[in-house]
């Protein structure tokens, strides 16, 4: 084990010095392309601005027989393609027991690694997976004469991530967040589902049956069904495992892209237990999660009313008939320091705020 003294020192000579502090930078959304199909590519250029983060993927969707074409794609996108302030270029490499990730990894540190914000592991199983991938990176960050170190997320896709999720969480300080992978982890818990994210019809909670006029329930009477999230629970120990460290949760993919209203209610349920952003698949989910993981105005109005009327957040007040004390006072000032975030990159979200 590691001495907390040397947490942050560096894992190889050369390499940048790890962060103590996640970059808190506005990622309400991670936009996946595919580097190796030109049409999506030639777009990319266009989103720069428009998504919080582009992800170049060399995974899932990418077919063994393109996944050179899709790496040596990244790479020319991240030469040629200016990212501006406010847009942040990430990837997600091909899984650690497959033979292309330790190519990606080499490629892509060594020829843009000042461009990469954030290498996406998929399937990561305990800390160890993490260790592995910290060492490589410095080692390839000093060959590579990287200036700055690249940020690692995770994503949870498997029963035994899950049941780590804590030690991944806070294994290295390149950690800067984690994702719920819903369909591989589906799988890999025998989940009867085959649905990518989002709720189930079969998973419910049915009302209680009405009395009829002899006091007998009537079992076969109209009853109202009550659809439930299949995902709270491996979400909300995520977002527990991501406070504790200090990191990012996230929600993942929604498969549905034309049901964009319950794309929307799956957005917003993460972003109320605390993830900070979504996945996206498809332009039309870009602005769904650009609308669910931004403060409303109405909610930006009340905070400003609470920290006016408790500057430094003692005592208690009432405000339209409802007690405001230290706690409240908290969860005002994350919504408070969420807005002012967005609105240094966000145009319309400032002009918003500031008539809020």
């Amino acid at each position: 084990m590691r001495s907390a003294k040397d947490f942050f020192t560096p894992l190889a000579v050369g390499a940048p010095t790890p962060v103590r502090e996640v970059p808190a930078r506005p990622s309400r959304m991670i936009h996946f392309f595919d580097p190796s199909n030109e049409k999506m590519a030639a777009k990319v250029p266009a989103m720069v601005g428009v998504s919080d983060v582009l992800l170049g993927n060399l995974e899932d969707a990418v077919v063994a027989d393109k996944k050179e074409a899709a790496r040596a794609g990244l790479v020319k996108i991240a030469k040629e393609v200016d990212f501006g302030e406010h847009t942040q270029l990430w990837t997600r490499v091909n899984a650690l027991d497959s033979p292309w990730v330790l190519d990606d990894l080499t490629t892509l540190v060594t020829e843009v690694g000042d461009k990469l914000d954030v290498i996406m592991v998929p399937k990561v199983q305990g800390p160890e997976d993490i260790h592995y991938v910290d060492r490589i990176l410095a080692q390839l960050e000093a060959k590579g004469g990287v200036q700055r170190p690249i940020m690692i997320h995770a994503i949870l896709e498997t029963a035994r991530g899950v049941a780590n999720v804590e030690a991944i969480a806070g294994a290295s300080p390149r950690m800067q967040g984690i994702s719920l992978g819903p369909a591989d982890l589906a799988a890999d818990r025998r989940m009867k589902t085959t649905r990518v994210g989002g709720g189930h019809p079969g998973y419910l909670v049915r009302q209680d049956p009405t009395k009829g006029a002899d006091g007998v329930p009537d079992y076969q009477g109209q009853r109202t069904v009550f659809q439930q999230d299949l995902w709270h629970y491996t979400i909300s120990r995520m977002v527990d495992a991501c406070a504790m460290h200090g990191i990012f949760p996230f929600y993942g993919p929604f498969g549905d892209i034309k049901d964009t209203v319950a794309c929307e209610d799956q957005f917003r349920n993460a972003f109320l237990l605390g993830c900070v952003g979504a996945w996206s698949l498809h332009p039309v989910q870009i602005e769904i999660a650009k609308k669910v993981f931004s403060p409303s105005a109405e909610d930006v109005t009340h905070a400003r009313r609470v920290k006016e009327a408790m500057p430094d957040g003692a005592g208690a007040v009432m405000i339209d008939g409802k007690m405001e004390d230290d706690a409240s006072w908290k969860q005002c000032m994350v919504i408070l320091e969420l807005a002012e975030r967005l609105s240094a990159n966000d145009p319309e979200l400032a002009e918003l705020y500031a008539k809020a």
